[in-house]
């Protein structure tokens, strides 16, 4: 089978328009067409790299909001009904306080709770309304490595934009999109540094199991 009937092919499966995405990004040459076949199967590589980072960052993110809830609240947190009145209600997008109360009405332990919430939800208690209550007291015990010369706002703030780059690359590559224009370095340095705060000996074993830099250097 010549390269034309690969390119043809596999064009024809994934669609004209999904590939015209990767076609513009190659340069002018007789082999676009076998670049952006190569560009689409290094952004899946590149997908599955980054996601098992995220996946590690996620897990340590909500452990370490966990852990201050727990001062706070207990070790049943979720079922608090202080805690479920804290969070915001919007009649209208997103509701952490919908959530939580649909997801306790499931699961009936604390552990089988905290997997089921989504990624938003662990990024929208990195606001100011939970200043007060959890972060004042609590931000340098569930983060030990912020630098305290940032102060409790500006350590609670960096977490949530970290949090949103990441939130939106996670959904890139859950919907199967391109990331390949973005600057992939810089979320994964995110995706440690996030880490970091938590635990400098897990962020360390992230980056050595981890193969994102690895894959970044092959990028066609």
């Amino acid at each position: 089978m010549s390269n034309k009937d690969v390119i043809d092919a596999v064009t024809a499966s994934l669609s004209t328009a999904r590939m015209g995405t990767y076609r513009g990004a190659v340069t002018l040459t007789d082999d676009q067409d076998m670049g952006a076949l190569n560009l689409y199967a290094w952004n899946a590589t590149i997908s599955g790299s980054l996601l098992s980072a995220i996946h590690i960052c996620e897990v340590v993110v909500r452990n370490a909001v966990s852990d201050s809830l727990t001062r706070l609240y207990g070790p049943r947190w979720p079922f608090s009904t202080a805690f479920s009145r804290s969070l915001p209600d919007p009649p209208v997008g997103y509701s952490p306080r919908r959530d939580i109360r649909s997801v306790t009405r499931s699961h009936a332990t604390t552990g089988k709770v905290i997997p089921e919430l989504k990624f938003v939800f662990w990024q929208k208690m990195f606001t100011s309304r939970h200043d007060s209550r959890l972060w004042n007291p609590y931000i340098y015990s569930s983060f030990p490595n912020a630098d305290p010369a940032l102060g409790t706002r500006a350590v609670r703030t960096l977490i949530y934009n970290d949090l949103e780059q990441i939130r939106k690359l996670r959904n890139r590559i859950a919907h199967h999109e391109p990331i390949f224009a973005r600057n992939l370095s810089d979320d994964y340095k995110k995706l440690t540094e996030l880490v970091e705060l938590r635990c400098s000996v897990t962020a360390g074993w992230l980056r050595l199991t981890q193969d994102v830099n690895a894959v970044l250097d092959l990028r066609p």
